[in-house]
């Protein structure tokens, strides 16, 4: 390929990519940031707002820059389709402002803080230490309102998957999402808030012993959701588990059928808890091994749908070497997620001789 023909190709690919994104900028004051975050209007996605890192001397260097007019990093959102905006990067600078400018006692809660921000370590303003917002003569307190942020949106024509990678690329400044996390904020409606009620469920919970960093990182919602694309898109997967659990969600946002799922999903945790009777672990192994619980959960609900029942699986079944083989390293394959799959079908139809695992 000539060096001209290259540079051709990347022309057009970084042509073909930009169309996909539909960015707006504006200048808005504080006044209107707040009130818009107070509203709704701006919304702090959960799935990320109780990771909110910032103490308080931070804060004030935040309000301290504000009042002085120096530039402060820009807060990026994604818009909705209602017209409201979802953020993406900037929740610490957000959070400070709503702490800082006169919350109420309902509002303190609703952001975790037990009493307003009181500014202290400025060096530049020192005579602000000590002083919360009230305290402030009213012409610095308009002065602080109409100081102004720049939020650049991604408008609501732009590639749900291009919204996706801009949550990936800017959550940032100590907060660190999972992709179910950025997948929870990107693809909001009805079949997230399914999948997020299912993850819940007692009967799934048993099956479950987590790292402690895994009890609310999206890991449950993440399961069930591959549950439903595995359960019923699995011919459709070719190795890149990120790409296909996005595309998956996006399909169900449109369309799902939730009764027929929650059935399907609520009888195989039942059958395999009553079952197994705990967690779902290995020997010596103190946590779930996730894969390995994918594939069971997957093929017990492929034997139900076929048997109605489950069979009585060999003796240290979860030992298997064949299912063991295929749920270890390098797993996130479309071979190695059949093979973990079909393996535990075999050995829990109620039909099958499964062969008892090897020593």
């Amino acid at each position: 390929m000539s060096a001209q023909t290259e540079q051709t190709d990347v022309q057009l690919q970084l042509e073909q990519e930009r169309r996909r994104v539909d960015v707006d900028h504006f200048d808005l004051t504080v006044r209107e940031v707040v009130r818009m975050a107070w509203s709704g209007e701006l919304h702090r996605a959960p799935d990320y707002q109780r990771k909110f890192r910032w103490d308080a001397e931070r804060e004030a260097k935040l309000v301290e820059s504000l009042f002085l007019g120096l530039p402060v990093p820009s807060i990026f959102v994604a818009t909705n389709q209602d017209g409201s905006w979802e953020l993406v990067d900037g929740l610490q600078r957000i959070t400070t402002l709503m702490h800082y400018v006169e919350p109420t006692p309902e509002q303190l809660k609703a952001i975790g803080r037990d009493a307003v921000l009181a500014l202290n370590g400025l060096e530049k303003l020192s005579l602000l230490n000590g002083k919360c917002f009230t305290d402030l003569a009213t012409p610095l307190q308009w002065a602080f309102y109409k100081r102004s942020i720049r939020v650049t949106a991604l408008s609501d024509k732009s590639d749900p998957d291009v919204r996706f990678d801009m949550f990936e690329r800017l959550n940032s400044g100590g907060i660190v999402l999972t992709e179910q996390e950025v997948r929870s904020c990107v693809y909001q409606g009805k079949f997230t808030t399914f999948v997020k009620t299912l993850a819940a469920d007692s009967d799934f919970l048993s099956l479950l012993k987590l790292r402690e960093g895994q009890q609310d990182d999206g890991t449950k919602e993440e399961l069930v959701l591959k549950f439903f694309a595995y359960f019923y898109d699995r011919a459709s997967f070719k190795d890149d588990v990120k790409g296909f659990l996005n595309a998956y969600t996006k399909a169900a946002t449109r369309s799902f059928d939730e009764k027929g799922a929650e059935a399907t999903f609520c009888s195989a945790v039942q059958h395999l808890a009553a079952l197994i009777g705990g967690p779902l672990l290995r020997a010596n192994w103190p946590i779930t091994p996730l894969n390995q619980f994918e594939g069971v959960l997957v093929g017990a609900a492929d034997v139900l749908a076929e048997h109605g029942r489950l069979g009585t699986p060999p003796s240290g079944w979860l030992e298997d070497e064949e299912l063991l083989s295929f749920s270890q390293k390098g797993t996130n394959t479309k071979k190695m997620l059949n093979g973990r799959i079909n393996r535990a079908r075999t050995l829990l139809t109620p039909s099958a001789k499964a062969r008892r695992p090897r020593r």
